[in-house]
């Protein structure tokens, strides 16, 4: 089997309105993931929210730090613009329902797009100031979280896979360790959102340690660069992914559609 290949596409981020349509065309054993930073204080106002509805307005609302309510709101007009542009429809027009838990037939399970068009599965995290929207025609899980700190992976570690476990103790510095453990448990987490079970499945259950021809049958797992302070990995139900393209978004994408722009508006000044 061949290993996938991880491609980032744009090293600078860039607007969301100037990526070409057929960039919003997915092909088979392709996965395409966006990656964001949540707006900066000044910048914040900026965000359309209203193109969210009322039970993401009131989630982004209910968060305690206002920074975790901007990142969760950031990364849903996310979403939705990015979905928007898959199916040729608008952000407001985008419907979500949940597919069934595997673990208990429940309705909880994977988000899932209601009545789409076109077979089209997605994901997304968020961690720390940076979000991740994964986007794919088989089911798909992603996962982004900040390098831990020694006594997190301490706690987490004793709850992982008897050789991911061994991998971490065979670390050579705090820094590899670290780094390490963000490499296995965005995997698993990945793994785990893309099965729809999430952490309600044993993190011991299923091993996605550095040898990857013993991870879950059928699926491809693989790690995504998004800077050295965190870790990043995407899980596709396919046992052969062919491709991933990786994109950053510029942060004045999220901006409201009748908010002005400030190239506009300064040319217009000098006239």
């Amino acid at each position: 089997m061949n290993a996938p290949h991880v491609n980032v596409r744009d090293l600078e981020p860039q607007l969301l309105a100037h990526q070409a349509d057929e960039d919003f065309v997915l092909t088979d054993g392709q996965a395409d993931l966006w990656l964001m930073r949540s707006p900066g204080a000044h910048t914040a106002h900026l965000l359309d929210r209203s193109e969210l509805d009322d039970s993401e307005r009131a989630r982004a609302d209910a968060f305690l730090r206002p920074a975790d309510g901007l990142l969760y709101a950031t990364v849903h007009v996310a979403l939705r613009r990015l979905l928007a542009r898959y199916l040729r429809t608008t952000p407001r027009d985008v419907r979500f329902t949940r597919e069934t838990c595997p673990g208990c037939g429940a309705g909880h399970g994977r988000p899932a797009l209601d009545l789409a068009p076109l077979p089209l599965h997605f994901s997304v995290s968020h961690s720390s100031a940076v979000a991740l929207v994964g986007v794919a025609g088989v089911p798909i899980g992603v996962d982004v979280e900040r390098l831990p700190r020694p006594s997190t992976i301490d706690v987490c570690a004793r709850f992982l896979h008897p050789d991911e476990q061994a991998e971490l103790a065979a670390a050579q510095s705090p820094s590899e360790r670290a780094e390490d453990f963000g490499r296995i448990w965005t995997r698993k987490e990945a793994f785990l959102k893309g099965i729809g079970t999430g952490l309600s499945r044993s993190a011991a259950e299923d091993y996605l340690g550095a040898d990857a021809a013993r991870h879950p049958a059928g699926w491809s797992v693989l790690d995504i660069p998004c800077g050295a302070t965190h870790a990043a990995a995407l899980a596709v139900h396919r046992a052969e992914l062919l491709s991933a393209d990786v994109r950053w978004l510029a942060e004045e994408w999220l901006r409201s559609a009748t908010a002005p722009d400030p190239q506009a508006a300064a040319a217009a000044l000098a006239c």
